[in-house]
C-alpha cells in the first residue's frame, strides 16, 4: 500500500503513517478469527510485543524531537522503506525454501536464550515497521519459521498477525501524534478495500498461489530498489 501511495504522489510521511492505520483497523477481523480457531500463540505474541512496542514508541520519540518535522527525516524513511520492500520481496520469493527449512531444522536457540532473541526480533521489527509500515507479515512469519521450526503453519500466520495488530496500531497512532495521518485518504482506503477485498477473493481462486507470489514479490522488489536508489 505505502509504494502505491507514494506513486500517486503522496508524501513518504503521509503514505507510511496512513497505512500503519490502514493495516491495523483491516487486520484486526483476522485475529478474532484465528483466535476462534486457537491458531494463535499468544505467548509468542506478548514476547514480540515486550520488544516491539517499545521500540515503535522509541522510534516515534525519537522522529519527534530530533528532527525539526518530516521534511527533515522524509529521506531516512524512503530509504528503510526500499530496504524493507526488497527484504519482503525475497523472504516472499524463497517463501518455499523457508518452509523446507522450519521441518528440516532444528531450533538452536532454547530457553531463556530463545526469549531473549524472540524480544530482539521484536524490537527490530518495531524500528523497521515503524519506519516503513511493511515488513510486519512476510517479515515477522520468516522470524517466526526460522526461530520455531515445530510452529505448525497455521499457527505461525495466526500469531504474527496477532502480533501485527498491536505493533500497526500502535505506530500509527504515533504517526498520528506526528501528524502523518491523513483520515480522508484512510476513509477512502478503507470504503475502497471492502468490495476489492471481495473481488480479489473470487479472481484468487483462479490463480495459482506461486504465480500469485512471484508477481506481488517482483513488484515490491522493483518498488524496493526504485526507492533504495
Amino acid at each position: 500500500m505505502t509504494p502505491l501511495l507514494l506513486l500517486f504522489g503522496f508524501p513518504a510521511h503521509i503514505a507510511i503513517g496512513t497505512d500503519l492505520l490502514y493495516a491495523a483497523l483491516t487486520k484486526a477481523s483476522g485475529v478474532l478469527v484465528h483466535h476462534r480457531q486457537k491458531s494463535v500463540d499468544w505467548k509468542l505474541v506478548k514476547l514480540l510485543c515486550v520488544g516491539s512496542i517499545p521500540a515503535t514508541l522509541l522510534t516515534i520519540f525519537l522522529l519527534k524531537y530530533l528532527f525539526a518535522g518530516s521534511d527533515h527525516y522524509s529521506p531516512i524513511l524512503s530509504t528503510c522503506l526500499g530496504f524493507m520492500l526488497t527484504l519482503t520481496a525475497l523472504v516472499l520469493i524463497f517463501s518455499n525454501k523457508l518452509n523446507k527449512l522450519q521441518f528440516q531444522s532444528k531450533a538452536k536457540l532454547t530457553g531463556n536464550r530463545l526469549k531473549y532473541f524472540t524480544v530482539f526480533m521484536g524490537m527490530a521489527l518495531g524500528v523497521l515497521v515503524t519506519l516503513s509500515s511493511v515488513g510486519a507479515g512476510a517479515l515477522g512469519t520468516a522470524i517466526l519459521l526460522l526461530l520455531y521450526p515445530a510452529l505448525v503453519s497455521v499457527r505461525v500466520v495466526g500469531t504474527e498477525l496477532a502480533h501485527a495488530v498491536p505493533l500497526t496500531l500502535v505506530a500509527g497512532i504515533g504517526h498520528i501524534w506526528l501528524g502523518n495521518v491523513d483520515f480522508n485518504l484512510l476513509a477512502a482506503l478503507m470504503v475502497g478495500s471492502l468490495p476489492a477485498i471481495y473481488v480479489g477473493t473470487k479472481i484468487g481462486k483462479y490463480l495459482p498461489e506461486n504465480i500469485m507470489r512471484m508477481i506481488l514479490a517482483t513488484i515490491l522488489l522493483v518498488l524496493g530498489v526504485r526507492y533504495l536508489l
